[in-house]
């Protein structure tokens, strides 16, 4: 007998992109990984005494809508062919993983928990993090030398709109176990963080103050095709902008066709990059005042920007880690003097 959505293993990436979202038994949660980390999620919540079980659905993307105490899962993490496609078509899967998948619901926690207890009306929430009617913009510049924000998601993303600082706040704030107080001491985000613990003291044990199960935007019986979802994707991802990365590769990264033609020899820089990690992180950690998190984010950044380029890095592997070495302090040297990367939103 057929599942529901017809979808299994062997489904083709071409035909999974041909199909429609109406097709996929988009309907509730129901992967193993998923239901697991939704009743993680609820634990964490009770254990803070926080009354609130936000309620699920998949769309095209991580969010939580204003007014709606619930969060909205993307579709690929229904069905772990989904996954395996948007690996293949967007270079990476976000929550594919069990550690970032809790940061990420830790994180749209944080948008239901201000939903439903309509905290962004207080004016400590408005003093502390800002105008949460600011309108969204298309895209945000993130100065990553920067202490004022809590640095929890990928691309500094507590940078983005109030809102946003609000959610990354009260994940970090979240975490079991959570050092904040030492992790964060001498940062201006600190107080940020006192100011969480506040605003959660205030709602311990109550029940929320709105309650509606609506399910904004949701795939279930949407008639788009994948294809054209990820059409959209690719017109979203070409708003960043990159340049303090891509301003300092150096002469050492080309692509496939100037090697070629130069008959040098050669290797895929983002696989070199990724391999040479730990090691570049190091060297970034000894001589560039950046925190660990902003490192980390950098690298990833200038991986993403090869992968997509398709560059390679000249030379054999001796003078190549050398010129990554190169590569890799420019960055972040310019990022620690003030340097921004902008990205969509």
């Amino acid at each position: 007998m057929r599942s529901r959505s017809s979808l299994s293993s062997r489904t083709s990436a071409d035909a999974l992109l041909r199909r429609r979202f109406d097709a996929l038994g988009l309907a509730r949660p129901r992967r193993a990984k998923l239901t697991r980390a939704i009743a993680q999620l609820n634990r964490e919540l009770r254990a803070r005494d926080i009354r609130l079980s936000p309620h699920f659905w998949f769309s095209n993307e991580w969010f939580s809508p204003d007014g709606v105490p619930g969060i909205a899962i993307p579709f690929y993490l229904a069905h772990a062919n989904l996954e395996r496609l948007e690996r293949r078509m967007s270079g990476f899967a976000e929550g594919g993983d069990v550690e970032s998948l809790m940061r990420i619901l830790r994180h749209e926690a944080g948008h239901a928990v201000d939903t439903a207890y309509r905290l962004r009306r207080r004016a400590l929430w408005r003093k502390t993090f800002g105008a949460p009617g600011r309108h969204y913009p298309s895209s945000y510049t993130a100065l990553p030398r920067s202490r004022d924000f809590v640095q929890h998601l990928d691309d500094w993303y507590a940078q983005s709109h109030p809102a946003e600082d609000f959610a990354e706040t009260f994940a970090v704030w979240l975490v079991p176990g959570s050092r904040w107080r030492s992790s964060y001491r001498g940062w201006p985000a600190l107080r940020k963080l006192e100011v969480m613990e506040q605003l959660m003291a205030s709602i311990r044990g109550r029940k929320p103050a709105l309650h509606t199960t609506r399910r904004i935007d949701s795939l279930a019986r949407s008639r788009r095709t994948l294809d054209s979802h990820y059409a959209e994707m690719r017109r979203r991802r070409a708003r960043r902008n990159y340049s303090l990365v891509s301003e300092r590769l150096g002469a050492a990264f080309v692509t496939v066709a100037e090697a070629e033609a130069r008959g040098r020899s050669a290797r895929p820089a983002a696989a070199f990059l990724s391999t040479h990690r730990r090691r570049l992180l190091r060297l970034l950690d000894r001589q560039v005042a950046l925190s660990v998190y902003s490192a980390r984010q950098l690298l990833d950044v200038a991986v993403e920007w090869c992968r997509e380029h398709d560059l390679q890095l000249c030379g054999t592997t001796r003078i190549a880690a050398a010129h990554a070495d190169r590569f890799v302090l420019r960055i972040g040297r310019a990022a620690a003097r003030g340097g921004k990367l902008r990205f969509p939103l």
